[in-house]
């Protein structure tokens, strides 16, 4: 299956070669799209470097309109046009590490949509402090409840989509323009009527670099929630898509 890894980057130098690296390592048949947000501390030039030695990796610079959002949204529509069959989302800073690849590809076999999840039986959220795993925690329950979903890791940014998945739900339609990227695009996968699996991770939090998580982000990504509900409940739902 023609397979293409999107990683969404902003400030990730300290990371980015040796995970491409680790990647092929994992799964060697594999492309890879490093989506970078015009970050200051160079990884988009250290992609270039790597892009001009290796065919399989590739780089989107984005020079306007920062965020996670629209960064996925253009990965996306980058990977549907370059033919993949199957597309993997996952983060830069190895908390979501490269050795569980090879089973959410397997995934792909029962299911349309597969998740990496801390929260089925041999998965793991490991290295933050208690604030962050509370707020993990909290947000999973809230989101599930909004939403009306079974799914245990409804957070999780480490997933795998069958291509039909993602012509079906139109990335150019999604509207979410930070994090809650994340929950759109599975609301709106299952909403559609795609098989969704959780297969365990052990998410580890970064060893290197600084995150870009905030207050800020984490009130946008919440104040999102209710209106994916309310659109999914209303004609301008479809009128979006």
């Amino acid at each position: 299956m023609k397979t293409m890894i999107m990683i969404p980057t902003y400030n990730e130098a300290e990371n980015i070669e040796k995970l491409v690296t680790e990647i092929f390592g994992y799964a060697p048949g594999v492309d890879i799209l490093v989506v970078d947000d015009n970050s200051p501390d160079g990884t988009g030039q250290i992609i270039d470097s790597v892009s001009a030695q290796d065919p399989r990796v590739h780089i989107l610079h984005r020079k306007k309109l920062r965020g996670r959002g629209l960064a996925g949204i253009a990965g996306l529509r980058y990977a549907l046009n370059w033919g993949a069959e199957a597309i993997v989302e996952m983060d830069a800073d190895f908390s979501h590490h490269p050795k569980h690849l090879p089973d959410l590809l397997k995934g792909l076999e029962e299911a349309d949509v597969v998740l990496g999840s801390r929260f089925v039986r041999g998965g793991a959220d490991v290295g933050r402090g208690w604030l962050r795993h509370a707020i993990t925690v909290f947000a999973n329950w809230y989101i599930r409840m909004i939403l009306g979903l079974k799914i245990r890791d409804c957070t999780s940014g480490y997933r795998v989509f069958k291509r039909e998945v993602l012509e079906a739900i139109d990335v150019d339609s999604l509207i979410s323009r930070g994090p809650a990227i994340v929950q759109e695009i599975l609301y709106s996968s299952i909403l559609s009527g795609f098989r969704v699996k959780e297969v365990p991770i052990v998410f580890i939090d970064r060893q290197r670099g600084n995150s870009s998580f905030n207050f800020r982000i984490m009130y946008e990504g919440f104040m999102m929630i209710p209106i994916l509900r309310y659109l999914a409940k209303s004609e301008k739902w479809g009128q979006l898509r």
